[in-house]
């Protein structure tokens, strides 16, 4: 492995962030490592309104803990319409064929969604006989078409023929589940694919102060805790009714949180203000360390999506914030996790739509002092034993390695 130090990556990531902002640290916290384990390492990202990333041009050079960071004015929104998405990921994988061309690479990575980043890695490759590696953290176009953002046939039949073509050129394919594995295995194109899922930063925890001062509201009370985009696939509306089932049944000892910001924001605060629920509270978007302080203060982290399919796939970064704060998770995705908290008993599973389920839950964990210490327990093991960033980033790297020696 030390004969392989030094070596040069090119990272293409659409939402690069650090801890100071408000979404995934994936990239950020991998490539760190990678650096200090003396790759070179270059990425190249957009402008996102969750990242803490300022442009100053047209590209901007930034670095990050010896990380060189490309920033590209593309700016992102998942307020955007679906048409201009596409137009802004279509615009960023252009601007990304420059630095593909141009840039000194010994390996290039691609991380998806959107599917579109996967250009510079398939050019990457034709016209330079550089080594590629797909990440697959969200399986595009499956999302765009099962929520009814993309309908028409041909650029449907266009999307899946570039699809397999990512899979079809990269030498190496990462999934973010055993669920995207799965899925990536039905194209029976026979490649090595490596199920590296997100990760819980315990490190984070270990450094960061801890201490916070809570709102009146929160003090002396149990604390469920949802972080993350309040958009349309994610189903908040089930979060909010979650309030409203507590209230009803007098649970005064419980407050809702939510952390985030998206499309349907403004939408659940009206639908809360609606049923007069003043147990339920909007936090809007604040920075990673302050989402773990919150975190560290909950008894119980949500997960909601709506109910389709490509979600059950799905490896969403509050899960292993929550296994690295020690909470259980009560959720509605029905693949893989849930049968990893089950296997686990570090959390639990409710139907979706279905508020008196999850209230029941809810507080059948909250109500149980040892339930809930037991699962406590089991989400730190967790976080340490299965999902540890450290232990995630090497695994990546060690692959990273194998790709190279496998090209030679």
């Amino acid at each position: 492995m030390s004969s392989n130090k030094g070596i040069k990556i090119l990272y293409f990531y659409q939402y690069f962030g650090t801890s100071k902002g408000g979404w995934s640290t994936r990239v950020y916290e991998m490539t760190r490592r990678w650096v200090a384990a003396g790759a070179d390492v270059t990425v190249i990202t957009s402008v996102y309104d969750k990242s803490d990333l300022k442009p100053a041009g047209f590209i901007t050079n930034l670095e990050f803990e010896g990380i060189k960071v490309k920033l590209i004015k593309v700016r992102m929104s998942n307020k955007d319409t679906f048409a201009k998405r596409i137009f802004l990921f279509a615009v960023f994988m252009m601007s990304s064929v420059w630095f593909v061309l141009t840039r000194k690479a010994d390996i290039i990575i691609a991380s998806s969604g959107p599917i579109t980043v996967g250009l510079p890695g398939i050019i990457g490759k034709k016209l330079r006989g550089k080594p590629f590696i797909f990440e697959v953290r969200d399986l595009w176009p499956n999302g765009a078409i099962q929520i009814g953002a993309l309908k028409n046939k041909r650029i449907i039949r266009v999307a899946r023929w570039f699809e397999k073509l990512c899979y079809k050129t990269a030498d190496h394919i990462v999934a973010a589940s055993v669920d995207m594995k799965a899925y990536i295995d039905g194209f029976g194109l026979n490649k090595p694919i490596t199920v590296i899922p997100n990760a819980s930063d315990n490190e984070l925890i270990r450094t960061i102060d801890v201490k916070m001062d809570l709102p009146d509201w929160a003090k002396d009370k149990k604390l469920v805790l949802y972080t993350g985009t309040l958009g349309l696939q994610d189903e908040c509306s089930a979060v909010v009714y979650l309030g409203e089932e507590l209230k009803k049944r007098n649970r005064k000892d419980i407050e809702v949180v939510l952390i985030g910001d998206g499309k349907e924001r403004t939408m659940l605060t009206e639908l809360a203000e609606k049923l007069q629920l003043d147990n339920v509270h909007f936090l809007g978007l604040i920075s990673k360390e302050n989402v773990m302080r919150w975190l560290l203060q909950s008894k119980i982290s949500l997960l909601t999506v709506t109910e389709l399919p490509y979600l059950n796939s799905a490896s969403p970064n509050k899960v292993f914030d929550a296994f690295a704060a020690g909470i259980p998770v009560v959720q509605n995705t029905q693949g893989w996790l849930k049968d990893y908290l089950d296997d686990h008993n570090c959390g639990m599973t409710v139907p979706h739509r279905n508020p008196v389920a999850m209230a029941d839950v809810v507080t059948k964990i909250l109500d149980n002092k040892t339930l809930w210490q037991t699962m406590s327990e089991n989400a730190k093991k967790a976080a340490h034993e299965d999902f540890d960033r450290d232990k995630l980033s090497a695994k990546m790297l060690k692959t990273i390695y194998q790709t190279l020696s496998n090209a030679k």
